[in-house]
């Protein structure tokens, strides 16, 4: 388990990532660079705004925008934090405004622990745009059909088994890794021919997480 948490810690605090991930770590770096310099404490309430502030001008720089339309006819659904529309036959693309986290940081944290945790159903990130001045990420993900409805006990199994305790309704808290993995409710886990699929996680680091 030890091992399991240094690697995690190389992720978030590392300087590289692989594959789909490098775009996330590519602003996760930049937002992390620029905390120090920013006016507002991550404590404060309006850190966040003034992230998406430094992070539009990185984006623009970047030449990050998402451009390309997205159809009103291949809209599927949606949910608190993101709206998701048919790419293909293959993947969906998600527009999520992190209203989940605390900060945009946090939000990149948790997709590169899920791309790390998931591959099967990794995120990559398209781009962003502005929906009602709101900055959003446009990811890209798999598209899983469901089979069956996914048995939460199966899940609860899964997870105790790599330590990870249910701590209420879909909660789940790892102690040894100071990780939290919450909303684990039966539309974000899909279940494939008895195969289950995380699709949509949370994941929020703990002050255990720094520790050695």
């Amino acid at each position: 388990m030890k091992n399991l948490k240094n690697e995690l810690q190389n992720l978030i605090f590392g300087n590289e990532s692989k594959g789909r991930s490098k775009s996330f770590k590519k602003f996760q770096l930049y937002l992390r660079r620029n905390e120090k310099a920013s006016s507002v404490s991550s404590k404060e309430k309006y850190f966040k705004k003034e992230e998406a502030i430094y992070l539009s001008e990185f984006i623009t720089k970047e030449d990050f925008w998402f451009e390309s339309e997205i159809s009103s006819d291949n809209y599927l659904t949606e949910g608190a934090e993101q709206k998701v529309y048919r790419l293909d036959d293959q993947y969906v693309i998600k527009l999520n405004d992190a209203i989940f986290y605390e900060s945009w940081s946090d939000y990149f944290n948790s997709l590169l622990i899920h791309n790390y945790f998931f591959p099967s159903t990794e995120y990559e990130l398209l781009g962003f745009r502005k929906i009602n001045e709101e900055l959003h990420s446009v990811v890209k993900q798999r598209f899983i059909t469901s089979t069956e409805m996914a048995d939460l006990k199966l899940v609860e199994l899964f997870l105790s088994h790599n330590h990870f305790e249910r701590t209420r309704n879909n909660d789940y808290f790892n102690k040894e890794i100071g990780l939290i993995f919450e909303d684990l409710h039966d539309e974000n886990i899909i279940s494939n021919n008895g195969i289950l699929y995380f699709i949509d996680t949370v994941f929020y680091l703990t002050k255990e997480f720094y520790q050695d």
